[in-house]
């Protein structure tokens, strides 16, 4: 019989102390870390918080002047349609993601994988690169929706795969416009696209993706006690959150919004990710 545990953290973990033990023995008694990010994941590095068209529109105006949610915008029809708009959304993510400084919580999950035999791995539908930048190795992130660093042709004339590094752009935030040049193909001189899988995507090149969960599955049938934690993954993009349901094992689940459900495979904390993530931290070191 598997734990559930519904919950709430402050600064001294509330009145659910146990819980929060519960959860960083899970963590201490395994040999491999498995950390799920979603969105949510995020939101306390300063990223905008998606999750509904209000607070969509309150990042993007234009788009709310339009009434174009998100799945409007971050839609391969779209972006064929109108690159400059769809560049000037991406463009002006691309920007705000490489400013982002990863909040503590990223660190601390390093920490606790650092005490474990086998380390730990993510799994994340987040395509901001914050693992990356927070220090955790590249060959231990799988990025399961691709990443806003890299591109590739939106003609599909090659399946290369190529560093948005070289790429600067200038943005009219008012518009959701693109101002500088596109970046383009050098094969086929089309305009180059970020390689994140889209919403109604039949052209996304997820070779990069599946090379890197060849390596997560490899390392999976080596860990032997595997400790799940799931960090502000919700169910308007279930990827990650069907991912961990998936192994069929107690999940640690992070997210403010969850609700109690006693038929769960899990141990719940309603905190956000740095609080719920700090006051694990705190358990695994008094234990």
């Amino acid at each position: 019989m598997t734990a559930h545990v519904s919950t709430s953290t402050s600064n001294n973990d509330g009145p659910h102390v146990d819980q929060y033990r519960r959860a960083a023995r899970l963590i201490a008694a395994a040999d491999g870390l498995l950390i799920a990010a979603g969105a949510g994941m995020g939101v306390d590095s300063g990223l905008p918080d998606f999750r509904g068209a209000a607070g969509f529109w309150a990042a993007y105006p234009a788009l709310g002047r339009a009434r174009l949610q998100f799945s409007d915008i971050a839609n391969l029809g779209a972006f064929t349609l109108d690159p400059v708009l769809g560049w000037g959304f991406y463009g002006h993510r691309l920007q705000l993601y490489r400013r982002t400084v990863p909040h503590a919580g990223f660190g601390l999950l390093s920490e606790f994988g650092e005490r474990l035999e086998r380390g730990a791995f993510v799994f994340t539908s987040n395509v901001d690169g914050a693992f990356q930048k927070a220090g955790f190795p590249a060959d231990r992130i799988v990025e399961c929706h691709g990443s806003i660093h890299h591109l590739q042709c939106s003609e599909n004339c090659t399946d290369t795969i190529w560093s948005a590094n070289d790429f600067v752009p200038q943005v009219d935030q008012d518009e959701c416009r693109l101002l500088s040049a596109l970046p383009l193909c050098s094969r086929c001189g089309a305009a180059a696209r970020p390689n994140i899988l889209m919403f109604s995507d039949w052209g996304w090149i997820a070779h990069r993706t599946e090379l890197q969960q060849a390596r997560l599955d490899n390392w999976l049938r080596q860990v032997k006690r595997l400790a799940v934690i799931e960090i502000g993954a919700g169910m308007m993009i279930p990827t990650v959150r069907d991912f961990t349901e998936s192994l069929a094992m107690t999940v640690i689940r992070i997210n403010p919004q969850l609700g109690h459900d006693d038929d769960s495979n899990e141990i719940t904390l309603r905190a956000t990710a740095i609080s719920g993530i700090r006051a694990i931290a705190r358990q695994l070191r008094r234990d």
